[in-house]
């Protein structure tokens, strides 16, 4: 028990810096007042990626300004804050420090309690903020640039994990395959804006695990570097179009049979759909189509709140401390890597 399990009006101020992202956000009783994000991809993408060390400086400068904006958005006081919450994990080590380091300073100073929350499972809270309705159980489908993942979410605080990638996540496939393509970063997006203009002409292999649930991006990303290569050793001109557009449907389809075929197997009759792949319109669209026909409901939160921010993070902490999680320690530590169950 923590003692806010039954508090009317619990104000909760989040920050996130697991990335390239600087974020906060202040939440009251399951709704967003205020938020502020800084982001730092025209930094990176010089880089081709997220360079950790440039990360985590450029987190040590935009932090303070980031919560204070937040803060002013909000209509609310410091004061008014029951708790401070924190992304504890999983992301690059330097950067989760520069948050966490704020976070203790800011509740230590301010004489509030502090929370620390799991990045991945902020990112299934971003679906609560904009379905408080979403059916349980449901079928949780993760997909992020770091990891790939379904589960059966049985409960908000009570998942089970199905199936996962037994190599590269797919939204880590999506930004290598955008690197041999020429693309800048971040990958995705322009993977998902080249492929509109192309067809799936480009033959791509299906992956069969032992575990039907379980995902295999890296044969994927591996087909498409080998055919580009190949073209380019014989002097060929690739319709790059066409070779997004093909990865890209075989990537989604993937993930959305995946999906759709543990609801049918377990007789659930909702998939939520979170991280930054979400906001992917062909995983949308295939995921809404196909479910449909299966007589199952999907649920996306709104792109802004698929890629990393500080919303899902105070969600989340909403969801922990209702449930009577315990609160952290101001010596709690950033971890890189954190079990999602």
């Amino acid at each position: 028990m923590n003692g806010f399990e039954n508090k009317e009006n619990l104000t909760i101020l989040a920050i996130e810096s697991s990335c390239d992202e600087t974020a906060c956000a202040i939440l009251k009783d399951g709704v967003i007042l205020g938020e502020c994000i800084s982001t730092q991809i025209a930094l990176h993408r010089e880089y081709g990626g997220v360079v950790p060390e440039i990360a985590s400086r450029n987190h040590v400068l935009d932090v303070g300004r980031v919560v204070d904006k937040a803060v002013k958005d909000s209509g609310i006081n410091l004061s008014d804050v029951d708790v401070i919450a924190v992304t504890k994990g999983a992301g690059l080590l330097g950067s989760l420090l520069v948050g966490v380091s704020y976070a203790k300073g800011l509740a230590y100073s301010l004489g509030k309690p502090l929370i620390g929350v799991n990045h991945i499972r902020g990112h299934v809270a971003a679906n609560y903020l904009a379905h408080p309705d979403l059916p349980l159980p449901y079928v949780g489908l993760i997909v992020s640039g770091g990891h790939t993942a379904l589960a059966v979410v049985e409960s908000k605080t009570k998942f089970h994990i199905v199936g996962s990638t037994a190599d590269d996540a797919a939204g880590e496939a999506f930004d290598k395959v955008a690197r041999v393509l020429g693309l800048p970063y971040p990958g995705g997006p322009e993977i998902e804006k080249l492929a509109a203009s192309g067809s799936p002409s480009v033959p791509m292999p299906k992956v069969k695990m032992k575990n039907p649930y379980d995902f295999s991006y890296s044969g994927l990303k591996t087909a498409v570097i080998n055919y580009v290569h190949n073209a380019e050793q014989k002097g060929e001109v690739i319709n790059k179009a066409d070779v997004a557009c093909s990865f890209q449907n075989a990537a989604v389809d993937m993930l959305v049979d995946n999906a759709i075929a543990l609801a049918n197997e377990r007789g659930i009759k909702a998939i939520a759909v979170a991280g930054g792949v979400a906001a992917n319109g062909k995983l949308r669209e295939v995921m809404q189509e196909k479910a449909s026909r299966n007589s199952i409901q999907s649920y996306f939160p709104p792109k802004k709140l698929c890629t990393d921010n500080a919303q899902m993070i105070a969600s989340e902490a909403y969801v922990q401390l209702r449930a009577g999680a315990e609160l952290s320690p101001y010596t709690l530590d950033a971890k890189a890597t954190l079990p999602f169950e």
